[in-house]
């Protein structure tokens, strides 16, 4: 290779890029994917421990695809995102079903399993298989934007598009699974969303933004919007044993197949609610509402804690509900604020 980004950048990485991460022991296409999806807007240092318990209790294809959703769900409570997890599961399947638990090699045939773009099936093909292909995460998007001095936010199509043809022409053909490495750890270690370490980058001497003296201005942010927010009343019900009634959220919609406390809807009484599921209200306590922020949205919930009595036997047996005693008798994966939630329940919980 001639004295290019690529060539600067692999030297950079054969000295100070980080070669024992746990999924670059053994980097089969399924530990590669398991890694490439929770490392998906999420920081190494959070991932390493989910992804070793996560490997541990599914090692393989085959177990995956055997777990229940919810033993898949409850590896993934506190990583956030959660669509993340389903795809995998639902993704497992598939590669059990359609491809004899072989992993697909094809660009085509990798984007087309749930949760899979195009920057990671060529994770896959690049750092598993050793193919060419192209990546473009968060990461080396902003080492790109910045070394290019690339304008524009890369949430649009044409700025986007702009970018993948940059990443082609800098991929080389030669050790092309290092160099995704090494640019993947160029953007997590040194050129950083803010306080980049530019005096220590490979890539210093080209690099546009910094010549112009402003390398976190690259990549351009998101315009600005006001995000909606929204405030729902959680039912925290405890029966006359000390249970607690949690429901699977539905597939579709936030922390979806999840279990978190019953929602109540804002145009329907407390008393009706209970009455129509053969409960009693003994007493109710308001707790102090908590914040949590979507991407897309902000929630703030209400707790309301609800001593209940039972009238008559429930007729409805699905599964979507079930009385458990917290917290060690968590039906599945539960998203981060329903732990919150049930850190506060601990003292009544526990007497």
């Amino acid at each position: 290779m001639p004295d290019s980004l690529a060539i600067r950048l692999l030297d950079w990485y054969d000295q100070h890029g980080r070669h024992d991460l746990p999924w670059q022991l053994n980097p089969t296409p399924y530990r590669v994917w398991i890694s490439e999806i929770m490392l998906q807007q999420t920081q190494v240092t959070t991932v390493i421990p989910y992804y070793q318990r996560f490997m541990s209790s599914f090692p393989d294809v085959k177990t995956l695809a055997d777990a229940t959703q919810d033993q898949v769900l409850a590896h993934w409570s506190g990583l956030g995102y959660y669509a993340r997890a389903r795809n995998l599961h639902k993704t497992a399947q598939i590669i059990q079903q359609q491809h004899k638990l072989r992993f697909p090699e094809s660009q085509e045939d990798l984007e087309a399993l749930p949760g899979i773009g195009r920057s990671t099936a060529g994770a896959i093909r690049a750092l598993a298989h050793k193919q060419y292909a192209v990546i473009l995460d968060g990461n080396v998007k902003r080492v790109l934007c910045r070394h290019d001095a690339v304008p524009g936010w890369p949430g649009k199509s044409a700025v986007a598009k702009g970018l993948w043809q940059v990443a082609e022409d800098y991929t080389p053909k030669q050790r092309v699974d290092d160099y995704t490495q090494a640019i993947m750890d160029l953007g997590a270690t040194l050129c950083t969303r803010t306080k980049p370490r530019c005096d220590d980058c490979p890539l210093q001497t080209t690099c546009v933004a910094k010549a112009q003296g402003n390398p976190s201005a690259y990549p351009e942010k998101k315009p600005p919007k006001k995000k909606p927010q929204r405030e729902e009343t959680m039912l925290l019900m405890v029966n006359e044993e000390r249970q607690w009634l949690m429901q699977r959220r539905p597939e579709k919609g936030i922390w979806g197949g999840l279990w978190s406390f019953p929602v109540l809807e804002q145009d329907i009484v407390l008393e009706v609610y209970l009455a129509a599921r053969g409960l009693k209200a003994q007493s109710q306590k308001a707790l102090p509402p908590l914040t949590h922020q979507f991407s897309h949205f902000g929630l703030t919930i209400k707790p309301l804690e609800v001593r209940v009595s039972t009238t008559r036997v429930q007729e409805q047996h699905d599964g979507s509900s079930q009385w458990v005693s917290l917290p060690q008798g968590l039906p599945g994966g539960v998203p981060a604020p329903i732990t919150r939630l049930i850190e506060q329940l601990k003292p009544a919980t526990t007497t």
